[in-house]
């Protein structure tokens, strides 16, 4: 879900030739889950193959990343590890949501209800170790990197574009930016069509607001995020005229009387001192087409025709290694 920062922050319009040279760090979990929540038929059944196995996050890691690639982005998925203690709370929520969306979707489809049933269909998503396992596989048979987070995959990939090993995170949620992201690609991989992309750019969005990224994480806090609930009644316009007018989440908390529930100092250190990995290697390889066409139409149903020409648009992927200023 990530941190609720829409009303304070505006993105800047790009087209995707903009993004032509450039290695993108995906960011998995959000990816796959867009995959499963819009990939589906009319009435919100997910794609399946003839076993009654969900496909839809394999046909959106085919066929949206092979536009990636034919478009000249670099793209790499980053996957969530261990999740933080405090995240509990909100799997919980989420997992319940899922739950009772289902229901609801089901109750619609018996009543014939499709456009409501496509609507509930869409919130009951989950992800299973099974849907994360056979993404890595195809990943890695398309020749596409994908790195294993030790923590937060948001996290890890926004390190990444720091060290300048990628030139921007590709993720729906502002929660990157709390975690040092220099850039953000929104709306990447939503779109068949590659339309509509949006730029955030850390810099000057702390410049806009007139603030430090470290208060724009105390706002967060405030607002709430994935590891805390937030104060009630809180938006992100009332917390950063909070934090500008007492300087801190602590002099806030101190002036206001304000409780969060847990340690300020330990929520900030999810974002300014998260677990990262540093031995990871980006590199690129030419796709394993019979292994691409054993997987998808041996295993899971897929037409031959259509991932030939998927994998035809991974004609542009190497296997040499090139720093990040070869693809600007």
């Amino acid at each position: 879900m990530g941190v609720k920062f829409k009303d304070i922050i505006s993105a800047e319009k790009i087209i995707i030739k903009d993004l032509d040279g450039k290695i993108v760090a995906i960011d998995a979990a959000n990816s796959l889950y867009q995959f499963l929540s819009s990939i589906r038929q009319r009435d919100g059944t997910p794609l399946m193959d003839e076993s009654g196995r969900v496909t839809s996050h394999l046909s959106g890691i085919l066929y949206r990343t092979s536009a990636l690639v034919e478009k000249g982005i670099k793209p790499a998925f980053i996957f969530d590890g261990v999740s933080h203690q405090l995240k509990g709370d909100t799997i919980s929520k989420r997992i319940e949501v899922r739950r009772e969306s289902e229901q609801k979707w089901k109750n619609a489809l018996e009543k014939g209800e499709i456009e409501e049933a496509r609507k509930f269909a869409v919130r009951s998503s989950r992800m299973s170790p099974e849907i994360v396992k056979s993404s890595k596989k195809l990943l890695n048979l398309m020749g596409i990197p994908f790195i294993q987070a030790i923590s937060e995959g948001e996290a890890q990939a926004s390190y990444m574009v720091q060290k300048g090993d990628a030139w921007a995170v590709a993720s729906q949620d502002y929660d990157c930016l709390l975690f040092g992201a220099p850039r953000i690609v929104r709306n990447l991989t939503i779109s068949g069509n590659l339309a509509d992309p949006e730029l955030l750019k850390l810099d000057n969005i702390l410049k806009n607001l007139k603030i430090s990224r470290e208060q724009l994480i105390d706002v967060a806090l405030l607002v709430g995020t994935d590891f805390n609930s937030g104060i009630k009644g809180i938006g992100a316009k009332k917390g950063i005229k909070i934090i500008k007018s007492n300087e801190s989440l602590l002099n806030a908390i101190e002036n206001l009387n304000l409780d969060l529930e847990s340690d300020p100092h330990i929520l900030r250190d999810i974002f300014l001192k998260p677990e990262l990995k540093d031995d990871y290697e980006l590199k690129w390889h030419a796709p394993d087409e019979e292994g691409v066409i054993d997987f998808l139409c041996g295993e899971h149903s897929f037409s031959e025709e259509r991932v030939a020409g998927a994998l035809k648009k991974l004609k542009n992927l190497d296997s040499t290694q090139k720093s990040l200023e070869d693809w600007f």
